[in-house]
């Protein structure tokens, strides 16, 4: 089979390593790709919202499958140009990604259908928001209606607090057309987790439960980032609980998307708040979490293209996911200046040194390649997994990884995973 895996970041790596591994895989494309992603397969010099150049490369090559990891493609309506086209694609349709897409619309769905959720009002009238702020305790989070990679939610520690942000996105416009509208809520106290499962209308298989670090400094201050680092499983998802998450959010989510006459297929991800209620969903999103993906794919030990394929081939029950009974944990390495501007450039060293160390992976996101040097060329730019069978010995290994690797201004943080071990006292 050939492969095509769109997207450039740490997730897109990791699907194109996990895809490599597959015995069906003869060719491996990544549009566009980095710096990493051309060690397990072609990098293809075509955007992931260019959606028609996509859709012709895909029929020039004769590609098998299309697997897509960001959500901006997936807004755009990537799945269903290339199922006009007879391609096979796995992803959600344009109709179904707005789940994403739509923070107004995600949590006026949650609303309907019961799925458990923070008290919220949406609005696109900025004094609106702000009275509605008043209504609510000293913390409140406010989320950009629209995408803004991973940016467009802020957790405010006051309601002054929340009231600039209200200014900065509706009136001063800093995120463009993503802020018009916003969602302005409650703020949840307990452990912010992670639940992904693959989807074929009603059914769905789980895949490994997991933990994302989102503030960019240590002890979960600062401001949120796209995820600075994330661990698999996660002991805040005991069996107990992954039930109800399964029963509250996973199901009554896809029967409701059913009921609107929406198929869904491809990666849910939920976004969860585990509070003394229960679980509660923050966010939605229509594709793997990134650095999540990391982590849980390197755990997966069963053929991921097999399982899209049955998948795809409406055989979801005949899917058997393997996992590893091993901890994984990924630290991610971002430059200076991320998430606000991000000072790139940068040689970086120590990449074959970390290919020495035993149980050590290390994903590319925002690199690219100068002859014979790598530079860094994002926010994000580098996730260090390791694997071990303690969350402890995981943690050792990802770290001993980060400390071979070196470029001008790297940020990482040293306490990913420590959250964790209260639990497993």
């Amino acid at each position: 089979m050939k492969i095509l895996v769109v997207g450039k970041g740490g997730r897109e790596h990791a699907i194109a390593w996990k895809v490599k591994q597959s015995p069906l895989v003869k060719e491996v494309y990544i549009a566009p790709g980095n710096a990493g992603t051309e060690e397990v397969g072609i990098n293809v010099p075509i955007s992931a919202t260019d959606i028609e150049g996509l859709v012709n490369f895909a029929k020039e090559k004769g590609i098998d499958l299309t697997i897509v990891g960001p959500e901006d493609p997936l807004a755009k309506g990537i799945v269903d140009a290339f199922e006009r086209e007879g391609l096979k694609i796995f992803g959600p349709s344009k109709e179904a990604a707005r789940l994403e897409a739509s923070k107004v619309l995600a949590k006026n769905f949650m609303a309907k259908y019961g799925v458990p959720t923070a008290r919220y009002g949406s609005f696109d009238n900025p004094e609106e928001a702000k009275a509605f702020v008043k209504t609510l305790g000293e913390k409140v989070v406010v989320k950009a209606d629209g995408l803004a990679a991973g940016k467009g939610a802020f957790v405010c520690q006051s309601q002054e607090e929340a009231l600039k942000v209200i200014d900065d996105l509706m009136v001063k416009g800093v995120l463009g057309e993503a802020g018009k509208k916003v969602v302005v809520e409650e703020f949840l106290e307990g452990e912010e987790a992670s639940y992904m499962v693959m989807v074929d209308g009603t059914d769905y298989i789980p895949l490994p439960t997991s933990q994302d670090h989102k503030r960019l400094l240590e002890g979960d201050k600062g401001p949120n980032t796209g995820g600075m680092g994330a661990y698999s499983p996660t002991p805040v998802i005991d069996p107990e609980m992954e039930k109800r998450i399964q029963r509250e959010v996973i199901e009554r989510t896809l029967q409701g998307l059913a009921q609107e006459g929406i198929h869904y297929r491809g990666f849910l991800y939920a976004g969860l708040m585990l509070t003394k209620e229960g679980p509660k969903v923050l966010e939605f999103n229509v594709r793997l979490g990134d650095p999540e993906a990391q982590p849980i794919l390197t755990r997966v030990e069963s053929d991921l293209v097999a399982h899209i394929m049955d998948i795809l081939e409406g055989n979801i029950k005949g899917v058997n996911l393997k996992v590893s009974p091993k901890w994984s944990l990924g630290v991610v390495i971002a430059s200076e200046g991320y998430p606000q501007k991000p000072k790139t450039g940068k040689v970086i060293h120590g990449l074959e040194e970390v290919k020495k160390l035993p149980d050590v992976v290390v994903f590319h996101a925002g690199t690219k390649r100068e002859g014979d040097k790598i530079l860094t060329a994002g926010g994000r730019v580098l996730t260090v997994v390791g694997m071990g069978n303690t969350l402890k010995e995981a943690k050792e290994k990802a770290y001993e990884g980060v400390s071979k690797i070196h470029f001008e201004g790297m940020y990482y943080r040293r306490d990913i995973g420590d959250k964790a071990f209260k639990y497993l006292r």
